[in-house]
């Protein structure tokens, strides 16, 4: 499991490999990296090269100013697939991942074959509108995020001063990533130009972006195909690994 540093001009991304095999690039929400690490082993362990970066500013890591938009996120990962050398890559994304793999399905270059979205945000819905994430307790979060919260509940309190501070930095990225607020109102109308395949992947609980967000995605995306994953929310890879996995192993075949 190496794990090295990505210097694409004036921006250095950490990155965090698995397995080798049939490549994809696995972009994490504002939960953090953590919250992919095991559904990177999951489908490493399927025979597949995972890509995992973490987006500059989380982690502890440098953001540069100059970098603050989804969009720009997805230029960032665009070069890190030219730095690697990489072709026919599934880009998988959950939360504002799943944002950014949109960004990057919509400019997808040769190197991208695909797209999974995984409760992913950018999309005004109307009449379902997203969480109001920054003006929620951690304690709210959990239970908008999960089909079962209680199992992923946490005395945030409790946490030493080092997990907190790290939360905070993380939030502060997701801060400076989504100024202009946790959607982008050009989004839905960029999507019909998008021509790589496009899995949808919902957790029917999710009430951070709630499933009519994902409906909205697949009738936006030319050919896309929605999966709805019961008994998950927010964050499938967490509450449902194994459902997920099998939706992505079946759309990349």
């Amino acid at each position: 499991m190496p794990t090295y540093k990505v210097e694409l001009g004036p921006v250095q991304v950490d990155v965090t490999e698995y397995g080798a095999g049939r490549p994809f690039l696995l972009l994490h929400g504002g939960a953090g990296p953590q919250s992919v690490t095991g559904f990177a082993e999951l489908l490493a362990a399927a025979g597949s090269r995972v890509i995992v970066p973490v987006h500059p500013g989380f982690g502890g890591t440098a953001r540069p100013e100059y970098l603050h938009s989804m969009r720009g996120l997805a230029l960032t990962y665009a070069g890190l697939l030219d730095e690697l050398g990489l072709a026919g890559v599934t880009v998988i994304g959950n939360s504002i991942g799943g944002w950014i793999a949109a960004e990057m399905a919509i400019d997808a270059g040769p190197r991208v074959s695909g797209a999974v979205l995984v409760d992913a945000g950018g999309l005004e819905v109307e009449d379902h509108p997203g969480a109001d994430f920054f003006s929620l307790t951690p304690d709210q979060v959990t239970d908008l995020a999960y089909f079962e919260p209680d199992k992923f509940r946490v005395d945030f309190a409790a946490l030493p001063d080092q997990a907190k501070a790290a939360m905070a930095g993380n939030q502060a990225a997701l801060r400076a990533y989504t100024a202009g607020g946790m959607t982008d109102h050009s989004l839905a109308g960029q999507l019909g130009s998008v021509r790589v395949p496009v899995l949808v992947v919902w957790g029917a609980a999710d009430r951070i972006y709630p499933p009519e967000h994902g409906e909205a995605f697949a009738k936006a995306i030319p050919g896309a195909r929605l999966v709805v994953l019961d008994k998950a929310g927010h964050l499938p890879q967490l509450e449902t690994p194994s459902a997920l996995l099998a939706a992505v192993l079946d759309f990349a075949r």
